[in-house]
């Protein structure tokens, strides 16, 4: 009698993550011990707001962060391989067919005196035996798949000769050339309208069925998380201060932070009251200075309940909310288990944006 097979090995384990820069203004802790992990085939979604150390984490685990600037500790293993303690080589070899990785901004991304084609025939050569030739081929094929017009032709222009959106695509066609074990998309989607979005949402999801890939999706759209992600992990200050499947956390969120993010979502099916419609809900303040933490609760100083004294002085730890006894607990970093009167916090389930399809 055959066993039956074990839960599949995750594609990147990450374990107490802590990213610490050096400032003129004193040392700025920007990622304060993350774990998470990112299974075959599973797209995991980070969501916050800018600042709160989602762009930093990932770039920590590509090794793209200044040595002389930023100490990162932790573990991070991809496939079984310690990101953090490989040697420059080693890690050079792991970018591409290991991680990918789809940069914010496509401008800075691409390199202004060396045409598209280049670009990509150059990652693709690195990671095979293909000749130039075929380089070029699979390089065409994949501008075509992210939806650039004339692939061919977009070849031999350079990174000025194109559009925004049409320099995102690139970006990605690159991510995607070596078809990555693990693909961290970081705001992937921003500078597309939604008909292109959709089809990069496909093109992913059709490199996940085909590959297992693993995806880490960092955006500020909750639309796109609610259509395509399988968990959501909620950053602020440098912490998660909430994970849990999509369903959990975007039907009953816990925390007073993600609260405030849904509260703030337009609901265009809700009615005017006397012709007026109800304003959205906002998060008052700015996310602190990461070289000036919070004591306790990082979220403290804006948080409209303020449910437990303990908050101001003490940091909640991560604490399964409702049954312990499932797959992916629902976990939030907070003691406060009311909502202040209009703070938002009876959630709207969030639609799927127009890019993206429920899983």
């Amino acid at each position: 009698m055959t066993a039956a097979p074990g839960p599949a090995q995750p594609v990147l384990e990450v374990e107490d993550l802590r990213v610490r820069l050096r400032t003129p203004r004193g040392p700025a802790d920007v990622v304060n011990g993350l774990s998470y992990s990112v299974g075959p085939g599973e797209t995991v979604a980070v969501v916050g707001e800018s600042g709160s150390g989602k762009s930093v984490s990932v770039l920590a685990l590509l090794g793209l962060l200044p040595a002389r600037v930023a100490t990162v500790t932790g573990r991070a293993l991809l496939q079984g391989e310690d990101l953090l303690t490989m040697k420059p080589e080693r890690l050079r070899q792991v970018r591409g067919p290991g991680a990918g990785m789809v940069f914010q901004d496509p401008m800075t991304s691409l390199n202004p005196v060396l045409t598209v084609g280049r670009q990509l025939v150059e990652g693709i050569r690195a990671h095979s035996d293909m000749d130039k030739a075929a380089a070029r081929r699979r390089a065409a094929a994949l501008l075509g798949e992210v939806g650039l017009p004339d692939p061919v032709g977009a070849l031999d222009r350079y990174p000025h000769e194109l559009s925004g959106g049409m320099r995102q695509r690139v970006i990605i066609a690159i991510a995607l050339s070596n078809s990555p074990a693990l693909l961290i998309a970081d705001e992937a989607t921003t500078a597309l309208d939604v008909t292109v979005q959709a089809q990069i949402i496909d093109l992913v999801a059709k490199l996940q069925a085909e590959h297992g890939t693993g995806v880490i999706w960092i955006t500020h759209d909750l639309g796109v998380v609610a259509g395509i992600a399988d968990r959501v992990l909620v950053m602020y200050g440098g912490r998660c201060v909430e994970d849990g499947t999509v369903d959990d956390v975007l039907e009953n969120p816990s925390h007073p932070y993600t609260r405030g993010l849904l509260g703030a979502l337009p609901d265009l099916a809700q009615p005017a009251v006397d012709g007026v419609v109800p304003d959205l809900v906002t998060v008052p303040g700015v996310p602190p200075a990461p070289t000036d933490l919070p004591e306790g609760c990082v979220f403290w100083p804006r948080c409209p309940v303020r449910g437990d004294a303990r908050c101001e002085t003490e940091q909640p730890p991560l604490t399964v909310i409702g049954s312990a006894d499932v797959a992916l607990p629902h976990r939030a970093a907070t003691w406060c288990t009311e909502a202040a009167p209009g703070s938002g916090s009876t959630a709207t389930p969030v639609a799927p944006h127009a890019g993206g399809g429920s899983r």
